[in-house]
């Protein structure tokens, strides 16, 4: 088939039927029909009607029309029938066509009415880190802390199995101690845990250590009784690492200063004070504190008020001073400073108080519903 062929069956085109284009079938020896010769009538339906003019002329009719007659030299081209092949071909590319011009059509009208939406950067993944277990590394601090600097050399062995028990396997347990002496560790305090890398942190820890008696000097060439040294607090800072969702002790600690003081403390609002009520209730507060050295508050504290008693071995001196602070309504708050007596001394502390005023059917009084030690 060829390339015109091809292109005919997809114009919907009908293939000649002579071959010399024309559209006529040239019989074979015939002669070429000459160019200046007219052609013939290419209508069947005047031949026809020539026809039937002639047979009534002649009279040879006999009133049966007769049919037309059809030469292949009055026809244009053949009609054929077209393939279904062709035709699916052809409506196949119709639509694929206008499937095209329709969505070009609809987003693009669809972008003019509502215009596409810049998508939002995505925020860079950051890895949680997990938190460094900070409880755990001060108790095991604390633990190391408390065995290495307490020391007897009549009890070695007792050290060192206090040592091992927060260290890894085969660590030396000595730690570093030439086995004399004594000291006595009275309190520990953790603080602040550090983190370094791969898992591995620094613990700062207070120590209230005590070193033990030492002779005193030799008068008269006789023994002078033992001299207690007195306690101190040092630092230690002790190298820890998380294995396997526990702490270890990774290494020999390092002893490192206490500051001689403090930060200093922010400042603090002063408080106004209510110097008439003041005076009003000094005497009731005054008789509260002096049973809740005795042990026995209720006849002195407000109804429902709950005050644990303070533990026996506490003298009440008297109360030093007062304040009620300005203010309105039937529960006020104060300061109280009050004179204890305490191991063979004499001790002033401070305490919040909360007064409430009581009424009866005939009068009423002030009494303590709370207190609280400090002054804040």
């Amino acid at each position: 088939m060829s390339l015109g062929t091809i292109a005919r069956k997809v114009m919907g085109l009908p293939e000649p039927t002579g071959k010399d284009g024309t559209g006529e079938k040239r019989a074979v020896g015939a002669p070429r029909r000459s160019e200046a010769t007219p052609p013939p009538a290419v209508n069947p339906w005047e031949s026809a009607g020539a026809e039937l003019r002639q047979q009534t002329a002649t009279g040879t009719g006999n009133g049966t029309r007769p049919a037309p007659s059809r030469t292949s030299s009055g026809t244009p081209w053949a009609p054929q029938d077209e393939r279904s092949g062709a035709v699916f071909v052809r409506r196949l590319g119709r639509g694929l066509v206008w499937f095209v011009v329709v969505l070009a059509a609809v987003t693009g009208v669809r972008a003019w009415f509502i215009p596409p939406k810049a998508s939002a950067p995505q925020a860079p993944a950051v890895k949680a880190e997990a938190a460094y277990p900070d409880a755990a590394a001060q108790a095991v601090a604390a633990r190391f802390a408390r065995a290495y600097l307490g020391w007897d050399e009549n009890k070695a062995e007792e050290r060192e199995q206090l040592l091992a028990s927060v260290l890894p396997p085969d660590a030396d347990a000595t730690m570093g101690w030439d086995g004399n002496g004594r000291q006595d560790v009275l309190a520990v305090q953790p603080g602040a845990v550090t983190k370094t890398k791969n898992a591995q942190a620094r613990v700062r820890v207070e120590v209230l250590v005590r070193p033990g008696v030492e002779a005193g000097p030799a008068k008269d060439k006789k023994k002078a009784p033992p001299v207690q040294k007195a306690a101190r607090w040092v630092g230690l800072d002790v190298p820890v690492a998380e294995s396997a969702g526990e702490i270890v002790v990774t290494g020999r600690p390092g002893l490192v200063g206490i500051p001689k003081h403090g930060p200093e403390a922010p400042d603090t609002p002063t408080t106004e004070t209510d110097p008439a009520l003041s005076t009003q209730t000094n005497a009731a507060v005054d008789k509260f504190f002096s049973a809740y050295a005795a042990g026995d508050i209720d006849a002195v504290t407000a109804p429902g008020a709950t005050v644990p008693a303070l533990p026996a071995g506490v003298e009440y001196k008297g109360l030093v001073s007062w304040s009620a602070d300005a203010g309105r309504g039937d529960s006020r708050t104060g300061t109280a400073l009050v004179s204890w007596s305490l191991g063979g001394a004499s001790v002033e502390q401070v305490y919040r108080v909360t007064i409430t005023r009581v009424s009866t059917s005939d009068a009423h009084r002030w009494q303590v519903d709370d207190v609280r030690g400090g002054s804040a």
